[in-house]
């Protein structure tokens, strides 16, 4: 027993000092580590049903889109070979056909560009929006409408195609183009005339976006000119509830 206090006095009491701090800190550790786990089980418990849930519902989204152009190219099917003169059935037939293509109903191929537009890189500066620097539904418009204005036929932005009722919002992080919610980066396809692209360059509306948006804010655009451009045909709903046609002048009280 003396033995051992004598080796207790012995010990110098900065050794005595660090034991008891290091003995302290792990407690602290120990405590924190013990707090902080529930929190983490919570947050990856609540955020896997949700990561579960949308992936389900666009995976639903996608199945009725598929579904919906089966049934149109049933009733098209269908509609060819109803009985009736066969030349007015050609003829009703070429009008319909002529009509989906404007309603964006069909797919279509030919020649074009394709653009893709892709958030900012750039530190944001001092005292400036960090919004400015990410591509919006008001640049995919402005692109939509100099495209029209270029000549182009048919456009599509992420696979979804632009109609006459197509809407493009922004919703939070992402861009609602009709009823898909899309994020970056953008490719905005579009066929039209073999000088599409000269045409697009040469429009003073297209090069103050570029100017304002890819040099002034960083905003990433590139253009490609393959050898066919696919557009796939409006997959959404086109019956309007609200909305009825105008009678003809000409037509009988």
């Amino acid at each position: 027993m003396t033995s051992m206090a004598a080796r207790l006095r012995s010990i110098p009491s900065w050794q005595v000092t660090l034991g008891a701090a290091l003995l302290g800190l792990g407690f602290l550790i120990a405590a924190q580590l013990a707090a902080q786990g529930p929190r983490v089980r919570y947050t990856t418990q609540e955020r896997a049903p949700l990561i579960e849930t949308a992936t389900q519902l666009q995976q639903r989204q996608d199945q009725l889109k598929a579904r919906i152009l089966q049934l149109r190219e049933q009733i098209q099917s269908n509609e060819q070979t109803s009985e009736g003169s066969a030349e007015q059935v050609r003829q009703l037939n070429d009008q319909l056909q002529e009509a989906r293509i404007a309603a964006g109903l069909i797919p279509l191929t030919g020649t074009g560009i394709v653009l893709q537009l892709q958030d900012s890189q750039e530190p944001v500066a001092p005292g400036a929006d960090q919004a400015d620097y990410l591509v919006g539904a008001r640049d995919l418009r402005s692109v939509v409408e100099e495209l029209w204005a270029a000549g182009a036929e048919a456009i599509a932005i992420n696979a979804e195609r632009i109609t006459p009722t197509t809407a493009v919002i922004d919703v939070g992080p992402s861009i609602l183009v009709n009823a898909a919610y899309l994020a970056g980066p953008y490719q905005v396809s579009a066929i039209g005339p073999d000088d599409l692209y000269a045409r697009l360059s040469a429009s003073p509306g297209f090069v103050d976006l570029i100017r304002t948006r890819a040099q002034g804010f960083g905003i990433g655009v590139s253009i490609a000119e393959p050898e066919a451009v696919d557009i796939p045909a409006f997959a959404g709903t086109v019956t309007l509830r609200y909305a009825r046609p105008e009678p003809s002048p000409g037509a009988s009280p």
